[in-house]
């Protein structure tokens, strides 16, 4: 495992995170169920000022109506959960009110909340001034964001006896091709985190499929993060059945997971592919390859956890590993903005959302069992696209490449800013 994880073996966050009684009261002021708003996605509004106004009771006293995302959940089984974090992560508080389930994080995201806030600022030097270098700074600024935002899903956690509630931080990005450093990393994030709520996330790169299994085997919950292509899915679900055989749990019930299957990059890229060949045929097929491929995924999802093998761990009490379906937030403005959200609705499922799809959801979203519908229509665009030269195999490579360096980039930047701000730091106090 490489030194600059290993130090970090035993943090002492210079600040102490809220606690979960506090955060559970503050929850508790929400209770009521938000109404549905017509909300402008030009407007690009704060979500959370938008469901705290749709959060207070009509003026008859009475409880405000559910948002389409409260119906996602009770009518169709999804669970919705947003794809962001920062401080102050009370802003959540509303954003539960109005149906969020659960919350995602990355090093992307973290590297835009603590470059573009002062909220980070006092703790950052309070760690500066205790001798901690940078990286051991970002992980205790993380790690305190991780632990108050449990606290605040804890209570969704509890009603669900463990289905629901999680919030997600992900391994040090640069350990994508670490086997032994990415289980080390996960037990360690496990360890110092200490919530019952979250999910270490590990990327489905080829050398972490193996730590996914023996992370599971530890008994640790995992997201398993970056996954484009229906053959590393499968391995993935593997990695998942062969880690709760292996723990020797009697009782697997608290050993879960999600399998975050990412959506609307694949378009972004196949699209690419299809304006390059330029017939009518490939330029009828935009738009349709990522709804395609997660469909037939979720197909895959049934038949694995299906049969005797999955029927002896359920008897020992354990939860699916449900399907994910992560970068829901539609780049190309030709394209419907709940596309990625409406089109793949169905039970067991969760859908993480950035701000600009949460809030275009919650405004005109379409609450249908849509997931599962019209396979046959996926397995044709699937198979168009193989004839038409698409390498399904490459295009997952290609993606999952990008996506971890996009991640390495983010992390890398933010360490180099973190680094220069603590260096500034330690001059003024010379």
């Amino acid at each position: 495992m490489t030194g600059t994880v290993s130090k970090l073996a035993a943090p002492r966050p210079a600040a102490p995170p809220l606690r979960p009684a506090s955060l559970r009261a503050a929850a508790i002021a929400f209770a009521p169920s938000p109404r549905r708003v017509r909300v402008s996605v030009a407007g690009r509004a704060r979500i959370p000022s938008v469901i705290a106004m749709a959060s207070a009771k009509e003026g008859n006293g009475a409880p405000t109506k559910k948002t389409s995302l409260h119906d996602l959940y009770e009518l169709q089984g999804l669970s919705p959960w947003y794809d962001n974090l920062c401080r102050p992560v009370t802003d959540l508080l509303p954003l539960i009110a109005s149906g969020v389930r659960g919350v995602t994080s990355n090093p992307a995201i973290f590297q835009k909340a603590i470059s573009s806030s002062s909220a980070y600022d006092d703790q950052f030097k309070q760690l500066i001034s205790g001798g901690k270098d940078a990286e051991s700074a970002y992980w205790e600024l993380v790690i305190k964001d991780i632990q108050d935002a449990c606290s605040l899903f804890e209570p969704i956690y509890d009603e669900t006896d463990g289905a629901d509630g999680y919030v997600s931080v992900e391994v040090s990005p640069r350990l994508a091709n670490d086997t032994q450093g990415t289980v080390e990393a996960a037990k360690w994030l496990h360890k110092v985190v200490n919530r019952p709520n979250v999910y270490i996330k590990i990327p489905a790169t080829a050398e972490c499929v193996p730590s996914i299994r023996e992370v599971i085997a530890n008994g640790i919950s995992v997201n398993v993060t970056l996954i484009f292509s229906i053959a590393r899915y499968e391995a993935v679900i593997d990695a998942y059945l062969d880690g709760l055989e292996a723990s020797g749990l009697s009782d697997l019930s608290r050993v879960t997971s999600v399998a975050s299957f990412f959506v609307s990059r694949v378009d972004t890229l196949i699209d690419k592919m299809l304006e390059k060949i330029g017939t009518p045929e490939a330029l009828a097929l935009r738009g349709k390859a990522a709804v395609a491929q997660a469909k037939l995924a979720n197909r895959l999802y049934q038949k694995k956890f299906s049969g005797p093998r999955w029927e002896a761990l359920a008897k020992k009490g354990a939860k699916k590993q449900r399907l994910l379906w992560a970068s829901t937030g539609v780049k190309n403005p030709a394209y419907p903005d709940t596309l990625y959200i409406d089109s793949l609705i169905g039970p067991d499922t969760v859908n993480t959302m950035p701000d600009q799809a949460l809030h275009a959801f919650i405004d005109h979203g379409t609450v249908s069992r849509t997931v599962d519908a019209n396979v046959s229509e996926a397995e044709g665009v699937y198979s168009a696209l193989e004839k038409l030269g698409i390498d399904w195999g490459e295009v997952g490579k290609q993606l999952e490449l990008e996506g971890v360096d996009s991640f390495k980039k983010s992390f890398d930047s933010l360490l180099v800013s973190l680094q220069e701000k603590g260096n500034s730091l330690k001059t003024a106090t010379v």
